[in-house]
């Protein structure tokens, strides 16, 4: 049995109910939800959350919410796994265990039907534990810069400043939209980035984390782009 689970908190503090605001004219979620039902890769697709109005728009938009997540596991400090770790065990103990467990954020409207079957495929023919979306950093990270408390700059990697960017080994980051893992390894609270798990590229003009204003305007950018292309 393959579970999509969408976490769908209520409280979200830098962007108000990011979750079910509009984006492209649908429920930040409802992109989420879409994908996963057309992606055909799922026996159920569930949202966790424990706010009464996301569980609303996210029937509406054709996902089950069969419970209201618990407020233990909904405030600010409680992070991606022990929730879908949360669903995987409710699942199994409603009857129907499943073997595969993909988290999909709500906050993913980029993501395509295809990236789910893309992840599917590369969990499903591995003996990986997760595979999850990821992009390439558009700089060497190894030439990045901090700010000191001087107000001046200084390198991370010194070492780095007379090489060449072409000489650099290329760095990969977090896409942010959605991770397979096996039920087990979601149960057993085993991390996501480490060599047990497998990446699925995606081009960077499809990644935009959306957790400021900012990364809210410019996602809309992009995506009024996509649909001129």
């Amino acid at each position: 049995m393959r579970l999509a689970v969408i976490p769908a908190r209520g409280g979200s503090k830098r962007i108000p109910r990011k979750n079910i605001r509009p984006f492209g004219g649908q429920p930040m979620i409802a992109w989420s939800i879409r994908a996963a039902l057309d992606s055909g890769c799922f026996d159920r697709v569930i949202v966790s959350t424990d706010d009464a109005e996301i569980a609303e728009v996210a029937r509406q938009q054709g996902a089950e919410v069969p419970f209201m997540r618990p407020p233990e596991l909904s405030d600010d400090h409680t992070g991606t796994i022990p929730v879908i770790a949360h669903a995987t065990r409710w699942q199994a103990a409603d009857g129907d265990a499943p073997s595969l467990v993909c988290c999909l954020y709500a906050t993913a409207p980029f993501v395509r039907a295809a990236d789910l079957q893309a992840g599917w495929t590369a969990l499903r023919d591995s003996d990986a534990a997760y595979a999850f979306s990821v992009t390439s950093y558009a700089f060497p990270i190894q030439r990045a810069i901090r700010l000191t408390p001087e107000g001046r700059v200084a390198m991370f990697h010194p070492e780095h400043f007379n090489t060449r960017s072409q000489d650099l080994e290329e760095a990969f980051h977090d896409a942010g939209q959605f991770y397979w893992g096996r039920a087990e390894a979601w149960t057993a609270g085993l991390r996501i980035f480490a060599p047990h798990s497998r990446p699925v590229m995606l081009p960077r003009h499809r990644v935009q984390d959306i957790d400021t204003p900012e990364d809210w305007e410019r996602a809309e950018w992009l995506f009024k782009a996509m649909q001129q292309a």
